[in-house]
């Protein structure tokens, strides 16, 4: 079997499929790690599960590094320009948590729009034997911009037209056979819609795209939901808005600091709080496990792979 060096913990069911197929080093788990990359110098084979960070130096040291295999969507753990310049193959795993995403992301508008997490405080402390819950607003009628009109982004689109929303995006280009609006501007999209849904990975070009400029004109009528990365938003100058009132709300899965959550978020009550939960399904996260190692198998074995990034 050839040698495979597995970043971190990951999926039961993967970690089985990896040894199956080969002989598993966990770099997670080496004390010395400089001494166990030196051991394994040759090793061909690395399967990227944790938030071990996959940069120029650490590919240094593997002169034999063939191909990193992603579970998950997201690679901004992964140096891509150095990988690219040493001739190494990255994957990941997209597809096949597209559905899983876009439902929670439906769940994060849902419980924020019809206030699901104070209404059932409400009900279960005895407040409404007191009175009837407060109004609130509803999805159908609203407009929705997908900041990431990828294959997320799609299947969210489609579940806010199933809404009755109306749909708008903003990406790096227009795709014109697509029936939504597109906005060059993001700011501009932001001043037209009542919430702003953000699906796109996070690397150099993404940082910091959601900036206050942007939810200053998503305004106190405004939701921002967030299922891409942290670091994509500005999060002070989202937290001071939201406090101040000019943003109206916030649905987030993803934080700057994850699993740390800005202690601030969780004192408002106009914030949905998600611990990155977006692919967090038993099905899912097999589908994804099976992907991650399928794209292993296929390079070994000569043949092309699966769901590439370069």
């Amino acid at each position: 079997m050839h040698d495979l060096i597995l970043t971190g913990p990951a999926l039961p069911s993967a970690v089985a499929a990896l040894h199956a197929e080969f002989n598993v080093h966990p770099f997670w788990q080496a004390d010395d790690k400089a001494k166990f990359l030196k051991a394994h110098a040759k090793t061909r084979f690395v399967a990227a599960s944790g938030h071990a960070k996959l940069g120029a130096a650490l590919m240094d040291q593997l002169p034999g590094l063939e191909i990193i295999s992603n579970f998950g969507v997201g690679v901004d753990n992964i140096d891509l320009a150095a990988a690219k310049a040493r001739n190494i193959r990255v994957t990941n795993t997209p597809d096949v948590l597209s559905d899983a995403v876009a439902e929670l992301t439906m769940g994060l508008m849902l419980a924020s729009c019809r206030q699901m997490v104070r209404a059932d405080a409400f009900a279960r402390q005895g407040a409404w034997t007191e009175g009837p819950f407060p109004l609130t607003s509803e999805l159908t009628g609203a407009t929705v911009g997908i900041l990431g009109l990828g294959r997320i982004g799609k299947e969210i689109a489609r579940r806010c037209q199933a809404f009755k929303m109306q749909v708008v995006y903003h990406g790096r280009r227009a795709q014109p056979f697509e029936p939504y609006r597109f906005y060059a501007s993001l700011v501009e999209m932001a001043a037209d819609c009542d919430w702003l849904v953000a699906v796109v990975p996070g690397d150099t070009g993404t940082e910091g795209l959601v900036s206050k400029e942007v939810m200053s004109a998503l305004g106190p009528q405004g939701t921002f939901v967030n299922l891409g990365r942290g670091s994509l938003v500005d999060e002070p100058a989202m937290i001071a808005l939201l406090q101040s009132g000019e943003l109206g709300g916030a649905a987030l899965d993803v934080f700057s600091g994850e699993p740390h959550v800005a202690p601030a978020l969780c004192a408002l009550d106009n914030v949905i709080l998600s611990p990155h939960n977006g692919s967090a399904t038993t099905k899912t996260r097999w589908a994804m496990g099976d992907l991650f190692v399928r794209n292993l198998v296929a390079h070994r074995d000569g043949m092309p792979l699966i769901s590439p990034v370069i």
